[in-house]
């Protein structure tokens, strides 16, 4: 277990969205005296309530033993900066939620497929007859668990790499870092940086811990690094692999792949990560197959939202950075009407202008970076169109669409130009869909 929440004492919360309401209230049920701060005005109730002292708008530094960040807050923001420089403990809201759970904790991080696999683990464990929750980036906050779960349950959490920037005991008992690609580089100065935070999922595990890592990474704590190998001969130190296939070390061969419902060999990764974690939670070879064959998928990822005249709507509004609409396009490589573009995240278009050559019949362009998807996707030889909103673009795709052909929206972008969040896109993305007859 991690060390515990120390005495109560006064805490600072910085940013005051989703996970940052349930560390206050936590930390307030707790007998901390509680202070909230967010740069955005907030009228909150609920946390006044209790006894949480809330300043909003608010960008200055306070005076406390504890600061618990949100993952959305940058370290340079005044409140978390000062705390640094006074040597305040800063932690994460997984790192709290570890200090007051009794729970064994499964981590998944990495820039692509964590919110499916961790869906996924968790199902294969309900499925095998063992209680799990799903928690952490994909939208339940860790912290809101406590009182919540029974003792038992595996919790299955979802880290970004922001939320592990400040995680000082957070053990998992089973890691995987999927993949690393190009992402959030408005936040950190480079990819190594970025690749690092995500690293430190592993920091604090245990010889008998799981950590799979990318092929050729060492692990940084104390349980080896295991792999799980997409194609080729598995090695010593494989713990999943495809081989007419999938396998899981110590089980044997568990399914073949046209049994297990996702699509695309980005997928397989994500199969083979969460089927080892399950046998690592002690499920059998039966029972990992059963999950994995139960599955649905997960909302705004590779979504078939409906057909209409033999064209096919997928919605893979999840899809925020150009490796994950690589992974879309893979998905489907056949006839593609590609609907892209959304706000910016520092992240070139090159690599998924290449993989659209061939693929994308036309690409219909929405948001701020619209002007440079469509000089990446010209210089490919790829017809784009760009288009003021996301309705106007789904309207031309379907115009120009034939049966057999996918409209895919796979921005390669976030949302936050245009739409709350990459769901509110989704759901948008879905809407347009039924209104062109999808069904």
């Amino acid at each position: 277990m991690s060390p515990a929440l120390p005495a109560p004492g006064r805490a600072l919360v910085v940013g005051l969205g989703r996970s940052g309401r349930a560390s206050a209230l936590l930390l307030a049920a707790q007998g901390w005296q509680v202070v909230g701060v967010d740069r955005l005005q907030v009228d909150d109730t609920e946390l006044q309530a209790v006894g949480i002292e809330v300043r909003s708008p608010w960008d200055e530094p306070v005076e406390s033993d504890l600061v618990v960040r949100s993952p959305g807050v940058p370290r340079e923001a005044p409140p978390l900066a000062a705390a640094y420089a006074a040597g305040t403990p800063v932690w994460s809201e997984i790192e709290l939620a570890s200090r007051v759970l009794p729970n064994r904790l499964m981590g998944i991080t990495g820039t692509n497929g964590k919110t499916t696999t961790t869906e996924l683990l968790a199902h294969i464990l309900r499925s095998g007859g063992l209680e799990a929750v799903a928690c952490g980036n994909q939208g339940m906050p860790v912290t809101g668990l406590v009182g919540q779960v029974d003792a038992a349950a595996w919790l299955v959490v979802e880290c970004s790499s922001f939320q592990l920037e400040d995680v000082p005991s957070f053990r998992p008992r089973a890691a995987v870092l999927l993949n690393v690609t190009p992402d959030h580089l408005d936040r950190y100065d480079d990819l190594a940086a970025y690749a690092a935070a995500k690293r430190n999922l592993f920091a604090h595990q245990q010889p008998g811990d799981l950590a799979i890592m990318p092929q050729g990474e060492a692990s940084p704590g104390a349980a080896p690094a295991r792999r799980v190998v997409a194609s080729g001969v598995p090695g010593d130190d494989a713990v999943a692999w495809a081989q007419d296939g999938l396998h899981v070390s110590g089980l044997g061969r568990i399914a073949g792949w046209d049994e297990i419902p996702l699509r695309g060999t980005h997928n397989r990764q994500n199969v083979m990560a969460a089927a080892a974690m399950a046998a690592h939670a002690g499920l059998t070879a039966p029972a990992i197959a059963a999950g994995l064959a139960s599955f649905a998928g997960v909302p705004h990822r590779l979504e078939v939202v409906g057909v209409a005249g033999g064209v096919t709507y997928v919605n893979d509004s999840k899809a925020t950075n150009p490796a994950a609409a690589i992974a879309a396009l893979d998905a489907y490589p056949d006839r593609v009407i590609l609907i892209a573009g959304g706000s910016s995240k520092g992240t070139p278009f090159d690599d998924l202008a290449e993989a659209a050559r061939g693929v994308v019949d036309t690409a219909h362009l929405i948001g701020e970076t619209a002007p440079q998807l469509a000089a990446a996707l010209g210089d490919c030889g790829v017809t784009s169109v760009s288009h003021r909103n996301l309705q106007s673009a789904v309207s031309a795709a379907s115009a120009g669409a034939r049966p057999g052909d996918v409209v895919l929206l796979s921005p390669a972008c976030a949302s936050f130009d245009q739409f709350r969040s990459y769901e509110h896109r989704g759901d948008v993305f879905r809407e347009c869909a039924r209104e062109c007859g999808a069904r």
